[in-house]
């Protein structure tokens, strides 16, 4: 049988046009969270919240600091939310404007959350990778030592740091984030044991890769879809910390304010009928909270490999 070679030639030229092109597992990834109603919407109001507090002070006809004296002492009539005199969300019971103060509240807020857990995730993220690559009495040590941390309560240490460093957003930033990795090396150190014994790593380490460069160029680049999702998480539970942290006073100082300062203001003048004092920095509040729990589960689902 002779078999002609243009008619193999023109059999392998239409074989590579019907091939299908690969799609990477982050191109899945992101294609199953776009599907993703309740984290697109999510995604959305974080990025609302975003610009209110990026831009916000532009539509601001008073500056956070600044007094109303015609309104002050008669927040209940004079200091209500009104286009006409500039106070868009009212002001509170020294003539401040709300608008304004919610606006930085907002953007301190969600500082204090992203780098808390910024600091958060890259303390545990290395910790738990060296902890679960090293093994043996290595690892023992670390994870007791995790374990020990773990049982010295949260906010109580919190609250010390403040009170013995004093009450300034350096501290507030290192104070939550320092003390809130521990689940995250926990978190991480489990998926490093899963990994450290796959064939990519044996091959890495037989020809003799140094093993922070192991855990650096291989562990944690394959730990970015878990640490992503608890990041997400994670955001919040700094915010939370964060506001009833202000809410005790012991958070930010003024002039400066927070969600949590501003609810306890709101709280405190409830009997005197200025609910949109604890209104406006409350419904902030709740959104910016709802979108991060629905990104975090959109992302968990997303990068889920039992759905790829």
């Amino acid at each position: 049988m002779v078999i002609d070679p243009r008619k193999m030639q023109s059999l392998a030229a239409r074989m590579a046009g019907d091939e299908v092109p690969g799609r990477s597992p982050w191109a899945d990834a992101r294609r199953r969270f776009r599907r993703n109603k309740a984290a697109m919407t999510g995604l959305a109001v974080l990025a609302l919240v975003a610009l209110f507090a990026l831009s916000g002070n532009l539509f601001a006809r008073w500056s956070h600091e600044e007094l109303d004296f015609s309104v002050m002492g008669q927040v209940a009539t004079a200091g209500q939310p009104s286009l006409a005199n500039g106070h868009y969300f009212g002001t509170d019971d020294l003539g401040r404007d709300l608008f304004a103060r919610t606006v930085q509240g907002t953007r301190i807020s969600l500082l204090v959350g992203i780098v808390g857990a910024g600091i958060a995730v890259v303390a545990g993220t290395l910790f738990g990778a060296i902890a679960g690559y090293s093994g043996g009495r290595t690892d023992q040590v670390m994870m007791r030592t995790v374990d020990i941390l773990m049982s010295i309560p949260y906010m109580f240490v919190l609250i010390l740091l403040l009170v013995m460093f004093g009450r300034s957003m350096t501290m507030l930033f290192l104070g939550i984030g320092l003390i809130s990795w521990l689940d995250m090396a926990r978190i991480v150190r489990g998926q490093t044991l899963s990994l450290k014994n796959r064939e990519f790593i044996e091959a890495a380490r037989v020809i003799g890769v140094p093993a922070w460069r192991i855990i650096g160029r291989h562990i944690v680049p394959n730990l970015l879809g878990v640490v992503a999702v608890y990041a997400t998480l994670l955001v919040p539970l700094m915010i939370l910390t964060e506001s009833f942290i202000s809410f005790l006073g012991l958070g930010v100082q003024e002039p400066l304010t927070s969600w949590g300062a501003l609810i306890a203001e709101g709280a405190g003048t409830m009997g005197y009928g200025t609910l949109w004092q604890l209104a406006f920095p409350l419904f902030f509040f709740v959104v910016t909270m709802f979108g991060f729990f629905f990104v975090g589960d959109g992302l968990r689902d997303a990068l889920d490999p039992k759905d790829r």
